[in-house]
């Protein structure tokens, strides 16, 4: 014996059972709107009686030519960016004005080894991208390069697309000018992704990425530019490349430079997640913050706020940039490139001014 399957209900078939016309149908589960609240409960729980879910996503996407999704691609794998602070305030404020419009995310990671066959097939589900953190040195004819898709990015350019970025060079130039009131004899600078390595390392300067393509050599200039100012340098051998932004890699770099023998007072990180990191080692080390050095960070996370000693930083709207973000992507704001302002937050690890006590 054999068994038919059962034809799937269409969306004529269940207008034809319920005495309306199709439209009343689509409008039941894609406008609600267009009816009244009375007549589109009855029809969702007639629908719900005979199995009919609404019409095939698939079916109106080719009707359409859009997904309703859009492919949000993240500079490192996507456990890490989850878990990051800045990335996770970001998808947040991305999602407020999704969720507000209906529309759906597709989460994707820009990792090489993650890209060629399946970047294509995700490329099909999406109506274009927010690429958030874009590395050139790690994308090579991936989908959102191509023409034929809407593409906005968030910290980082791309050619021909509309961007969103904060201000990293003059944030950087602040508070590193604000730490420089304390007149530090020695000076090292945690930076974090300068080289296309995945080594905690030193820093030379002919590997430094290129400027215009990487936020973290903008903040690096803007740290220059300050010290330059007060008549200080920093040689490239007290500059350490933290590749990720994680407290393992940036405990790491800040025990390396804080093991040299002439030991820097003042650590420029480039992230409060770094800085963090930094302040923790320097009092595993027994030494005291901010009385023996002082640690200024960038972004602003709530981590840095909770800490003690807690964490002077640049603060930066990691939200406000999703939300920015999806609007320019829906059309809901004019399309030219943003650049947010930062703010510095000042706090213990490097006050205005550092009480000492006699020993």
């Amino acid at each position: 014996m054999t068994f038919k399957t059962p034809r799937k209900l269409t969306l004529k078939d269940v207008a034809e059972n319920l005495n309306v016309s199709t439209a009343t149908i689509s409008n039941a589960f894609n406008r609600p709107d267009q009816l009244s609240a009375s007549l589109r409960d009855k029809i969702l729980s007639e629908c719900e009686s005979m199995g009919y879910f609404g019409p095939n996503a698939a079916a109106r996407s080719l009707r359409t030519g859009r997904t309703g999704i859009v492919g949000i691609v993240l500079s490192d794998r996507l456990s890490y960016s989850v878990s990051d602070p800045v990335a996770n305030q970001f998808i947040k404020g991305m999602a407020d004005v999704l969720d507000a419009h209906e529309y759906n995310m597709l989460l994707l990671s820009s990792n090489p080894l993650e890209q060629d066959a399946q970047h294509r097939m995700q490329a099909s589900m999406v109506d274009g991208f927010i690429v958030y953190g874009h590395k050139p040195q790690q994308c090579h004819n991936a989908p959102w390069l191509m023409p034929n898709k809407h593409v906005i990015t968030v910290d980082g350019f791309i050619d021909g697309c509309t961007s969103v970025n904060i201000g990293n060079y003059h944030g950087a130039k602040t508070v590193a000018t604000h730490a420089l009131l304390h007149k530090p004899d020695k000076i090292a600078i945690l930076g974090l992704s300068l080289l296309n390595t995945d080594r905690v390392c030193r820093m030379q300067s002919d590997e430094l990425l290129d400027e215009a393509a990487s936020i973290s050599v903008q903040r690096l200039h803007g740290y220059f530019d300050a010290l330059s100012e007060k008549g200080y340098g920093v040689s490239p051998d007290n500059i350490w490349n933290v590749p990720t932004n994680s407290h393992k890699q940036g405990y790491q770099a800040a025990r390396e430079a804080l093991m040299t023998i002439d030991r820097p007072q003042l650590l420029l990180c480039m992230s409060d997640r770094i800085a963090i990191a930094a302040v923790q080692a320097a009092l595993k080390m027994g030494l005291r913050v901010p009385e023996d050095l002082q640690v200024v960070g960038f972004d602003g996370i709530p981590e840095g706020a909770n800490l003690h000693p807690s964490i002077t930083t640049i603060h930066q709207q990691s939200e406000e940039k999703g939300r920015i973000a999806a609007e320019l992507f829906l059309g809901l704001r004019e399309a030219k490139d943003v650049v947010l302002e930062t703010e510095l937050t000042i706090r213990e690890s490097c006050p205005l001014v550092v009480q000492t006590t006699l020993g």
